[in-house]
């Protein structure tokens, strides 16, 4: 008999030993007659959250545990606790809980408590990420202040992440919808930060919620003091309703003096922001006037042709990136570069041809010149409407061109960065062939004295042509700069036409500093004057103002020097 019982007892202890691991198949049951048998374990419901098969890298704590228990809950308090906890965790799936419990993603077996996320029409396992079949869920319901303790426990989250940038937006988005909750959390990030830029966040961040919400009393005044040395203006809004509303007439007063402040910021950096759209404005112009001037300036020709120029340009831009994108995809991010050379290719030979068969026969007759260059003009119009259509066409902007740089309190967008760079390089390789190459040499000997140089043996008649081929290439590349800021159409050139002879005749016939000059100071008038008096009125007033500096300096802010000049 005993030995009976101690084979029954052995047999126990076998089958509890092996039911303890979490995995295997079968485990060890007795029948009524004591006897034990092989039974199946059972595979239909999932193990329950206190005892998860999470392996060792998911290992759930005590804590993250008694948080997914209260998940499950019917109850909006328990789920609010739960949420409360995640938000302390350093669980790395708790984000992806959060985030799919705002978003009505995620549930829990009906007959157990494992916390499952929906996605996709597939439910996986919230902390093993495995896919479960088989079992009846319960989406978690939520209201508005589950959803609000998300947000808080989300931004808790990001304060403690590694990466600065990303409790710095954190913080910025506490910022921006400050609530009374995140008031402790912010508290606790600013007690451990150590970076300046996330610990101004978060001090913007606590000053904007002890205003809206009032959450700290007696220190209104502090908070209204920081958000005005911030000069933001997003914060004058938050300001301004201090002013107004509060009781306290020495915070009223504090925030409207922080009212003011801004105000004043702003107007600088306005004007900041204007200079710069000005500058932007005439590095456009310069582009366009510059082969004008180089033309205008040794040959004396009124091309009135040359925006059309500009627009075959812009054309080469659209059907370089065309190509690129159809036969050679992996060179598209950079098919502005390869439009560069290929826009100046291609005006450049356009224009010898236009020096070769028509200016060349013209030279010494100005009117008719004019006449001719004006019916070329609407003669490569109609010819790009019948090869690409009347409508506009559509250059894309590369990425790494697209966005913009904040600095202080204004935005400058990195496409018009680009353009100013691009108008430099422009002009010092234009530089760098009149003063240190033989070409501009002859150039600028034709330019100064034709019929000297002539006499000097320098062939004038291919000076020109050349001279007419590099003015038509810079105009080509123009053309490439105006294709990310303006629409690229068959009437391009007609936009640009009349202020390139305005920058040209106002900064001084064949200089270039003229030009560039002269760019500049229509440009950067034009942007300062629009809010002023409007746009209409601000050209307007430019061209009366350029019209009475003509009249007492006929030849421009920086004329040219030589003897046959004035002939």
């Amino acid at each position: 008999m005993a030995e009976a019982r101690a084979a029954v007892l052995l047999v126990a202890l076998l089958s509890v030993a092996s039911c303890l691991p979490l995995g295997p198949a079968i485990c060890l049951a007795q029948d009524r007659t004591g006897i034990p048998t092989p039974t199946p374990a059972p595979t239909s419901i999932p193990a329950p959250i206190s005892a998860p098969d999470v392996g060792h890298s998911n290992a759930v704590s005590d804590a993250d545990g008694e948080a997914l228990r209260a998940l499950a809950s019917r109850h909006f308090e328990a789920i609010g606790r739960g949420v409360a906890r995640l938000g302390v965790s350093d669980a790395p799936w708790g984000k992806a809980v959060l985030e799919a419990l705002h978003d009505g993603r995620l549930a829990v077996g009906s007959d157990s408590d494992r916390i499952v996320i929906r996605e996709n029409g597939v439910a996986r396992d919230a902390v093993t990420g495995a896919t479960l079949t088989g079992d009846a869920l319960r989406r978690i319901r939520v209201n508005n202040r589950i959803r609000g303790a998300i947000r808080i426990a989300l931004a808790e989250r990001a304060l403690r992440a590694n990466d600065v940038s990303a409790r710095e937006a954190a913080a910025m988005a506490l910022y921006h919808h400050p609530g009374a909750d995140a008031l402790p959390v912010l508290d606790r990030a600013m007690s451990r930060e150590k970076a300046a830029s996330v610990k101004r966040a978060l001090t913007l961040a606590r000053a904007a919620i002890v205003l809206k919400t009032g959450a700290a009393p007696g220190q209104e005044r502090a908070a209204v003091e920081t958000l005005g040395k911030s000069g933001r203006l997003d914060a004058r809004g938050l300001l301004a309703g201090v002013a107004s509303s509060s009781s306290d007439p020495e915070i009223a007063g504090s925030a409207r003096k922080a009212v003011a402040s801004i105000d004043r910021r702003q107007r600088l950096w306005g004007i900041v922001q204007n200079v710069f759209y000005g500058a932007s404005l005439g590095s456009v112009l310069m582009l366009a006037a510059m082969g004008l001037a180089v033309t205008f300036g040794v040959m004396g020709v009124i091309n009135m042709a040359h925006g059309e120029l500009m627009m075959i340009g812009a054309y080469a831009t659209y059907a370089t990136q065309y190509g690129l994108h159809r036969w050679l995809p992996g060179l598209e991010t950079w098919s502005l570069a390869v439009a560069v050379p290929v826009a100046f290719g291609v005006c450049w030979l356009l224009g010898i041809a236009i020096e070769k068969g028509l200016i060349r026969f013209l030279y010494g007759r100005p009117l008719e010149t004019l006449l001719a260059t004006w019916g070329l003009s609407l003669c490569l119009q109609q010819l790009v409407r019948s090869l690409f259509g009347p409508t506009n066409v559509a250059v894309t902007t590369p990425s790494f061109l697209s966005g913009s740089v904040a600095i202080g309190g204004t935005e400058i967008t990195i496409g018009r960065i680009a353009i100013l760079v691009f108008s430099g390089c422009v002009m010092a390789g234009l530089l760098f062939i009149l003063r240190r190459t033989r070409f501009g040499l002859q150039m600028r000997a034709v330019t100064q004295n034709r019929r000297m140089a002539a006499l000097m043996g320098i062939r004038t008649a291919r000076v020109d042509a050349l001279t007419f081929g590099l003015g038509s290439g810079i105009a080509g590349l123009a053309g490439v700069a105006v294709s990310q800021i303006d629409n690229v159409s068959p009437n391009l050139g007609q936009g640009y036409i009349i202020d390139s002879f305005l920058v040209v005749v106002f900064g001084g016939v064949g200089n270039l500093w003229g030009t560039l000059a002269a760019a500049m100071t229509l440009g950067i008038g034009d942007k300062v004057l629009e809010p002023l008096i409007g746009a209409v009125s601000g050209k307007i007033l430019l061209l009366v103002l350029v019209i009475l500096y003509i009249q007492k300096h006929p030849r421009g802010m920086f004329p040219l020097r030589g003897r046959g000049v004035d002939s």
